[in-house]
């Protein structure tokens, strides 16, 4: 490291972060709003997204619905490597060690940009196997090669967005994050009629258009967030002048991140299986699968909006011993997020076919449909704790426990329950796997979260005192 990175680092101020002495409602929602925002947004483009796809055929919906488990497994990478980075620079800043956090973010970065090239390099080699290995339709193959190649071989952006977007997180720089996720997203939604259909002059790329639209609004993101990161983020420094990787870093990194990783690759995995089933039946049901996921960004993405403002909290008041603050931003959590799920679960239950006309749904389309939301959003309320649950056991570096109920949930009890119930009673009854594996999902969590809590949280021995606790809370 250079002589001045690190006269600049040993410059910054010891003292203590917002995160540790802001009231934790306030703190909460200052954290998390400005992420659920962009998360809304973000989910918004997605929906446009297919809506436009679907305006080209039900193919082309079809097409980009069989290549979401690849993106899904991208962002699993990306994201799952965020978490890391984002609880090992927390509990850094809590633990008033700047040199840490900041060798953290480059270590992250370059970690990012490593998983970049992997992801490239597969999808320009195996996306027209991916394909095959799914339906023999020439039209879905072919719709679905020209979009997969794109969104992985030019892929740079998504990954380093999400690592940007955990930097400005892990310090509470909230806003900045959601100025680059919502920059993006309204990129993409503005280009892609434009790319799609050929309008202003532009050439009309179809699908291959909806791609482009993607990873240019993330390339844009991408750029936001290196200048965000090197000019508002003082207290961290992303400098590569001098750096090498560390092992024992990256190594810290993961020890999170990696179960994070695994646990997101599941759902990929999960929808690729799903897929499988569904096929079986008829591509329209391949279709309805992918409606719905779109569907469901609507829904979690605010969620994970919460979780993305509340990790960084919590592991910050991990490593700052601050119990009492744990406790409370965790029960808030909590309840904003099981609110939030029963509104989804009203929406679902009473205007399914409304949100599936979105997508200029055909009538098999809504023969199937209709009954797949309704009995899907049944797992919504359950989903809503165990995400905060699973959220907190990252923060608190228990990321196996995060694991272990994913892969009960979607490989133990969803996929199992889905073949056994396709089997018996056709594919209407293939969509009550959801509730049931969330159902178990939500034991596991209150099984595992006494456990943490008597390892990780009880044993914190030095909570805030009642001087040390700001008034709006003692009130």
């Amino acid at each position: 490291m250079s002589e001045r990175t690190e006269a600049i680092e040993n410059e910054m101020p010891i003292q203590e972060n917002k995160m540790g002495t802001m009231p934790t409602n306030r703190l909460l929602i200052t954290m998390s709003l400005p992420m659920v925002i962009s998360m809304l947004v973000q989910a918004l483009y997605n929906i446009v997204d297919s809506i436009f796809v679907a305006k080209i055929s039900e193919n082309a919906l079809t097409a980009v619905s069989m290549a979401f488990p690849i993106q899904s497994l991208m962002i699993a990478f990306g994201a799952g490597t965020g978490v890391g980075i984002n609880s090992f620079l927390s509990k850094s800043l809590g633990e008033k060690k700047f040199k840490e956090a900041s060798d953290s973010a480059r270590n992250g970065i370059f970690l990012a940009f490593c998983t970049y090239i992997v992801f490239a390099i597969l999808g320009f080699s195996f996306s027209g196997l991916f394909f095959r290995a799914m339906t023999d339709d020439a039209e879905i193959i072919a719709y679905g090669i020209s979009y997969l190649r794109i969104v992985t071989v030019a892929s740079l952006g998504v990954f380093m967005q999400i690592t940007f977007e955990r930097l400005l997180q892990s310090t509470g720089k909230t806003i900045y994050s959601m100025f680059m996720q919502g920059t993006g997203a309204i990129i993409n939604i503005i280009l892609d009629p434009i790319l799609i259909f050929g309008l202003f002059g532009f050439p009309k790329m179809g699908v291959a258009g909806a791609a482009a639209a993607t990873v240019f609004g993330q390339i844009v993101a991408m750029i936001l967030g290196i200048l965000f990161n090197s000019f508002k983020n003082k207290e961290i420094n992303v400098s590569f002048i001098g750096f090498k990787p560390s092992l024992r870093i990256i190594k810290k990194i993961y020890a999170v991140g990696f179960p994070s990783i695994i646990m997101q690759s599941i759902t990929s995995v999960m929808t690729y299986l799903l897929n499988k089933i569904c096929i079986s039946f008829t591509p329209t049901a391949v279709s309805v699968v992918g409606i719905y996921f779109k569907l469901q960004s609507f829904i979690y993405m605010p969620i994970f909006g919460l979780t993305n403002g509340l990790v960084p909290i919590v592991a910050y008041n991990y490593g700052a011993r601050h119990k009492s603050r744990i406790i409370s931003v965790l029960k808030l959590a909590a309840i904003i997020s099981v609110s939030y799920m029963v509104l989804g679960v009203i929406i679902f239950q009473t205007i399914p076919q409304l949100l599936l006309g979105f997508f200029s749904a055909s009538d098999e389309m809504l023969k199937i449909g209709i009954p797949a939301l309704r009995i899907i959003s049944l797992s919504f309320i359950p989903a809503g704790f165990c995400i905060i649950i699973i959220s907190a056991f990252q923060a608190l570096g228990h990321g196996i426990y995060s694991l272990i109920i994913s892969i009960a949930r979607q490989l133990g009890v969803l996929i199992p329950v889905a073949v056994i119930t396709s089997q018996l009673f056709g594919l209407s009854a293939v969509w009550t796997a959801f509730p049931i594996a969330e159902t178990v999902s939500l034991l596991l969590c209150i099984v595992f979260s006494k456990k943490v809590y008597q390892q990780s949280v009880a044993v914190l021995d030095n909570p805030l005192s009642i001087n040390e606790i700001p008034e709006a809370e003692q009130a």
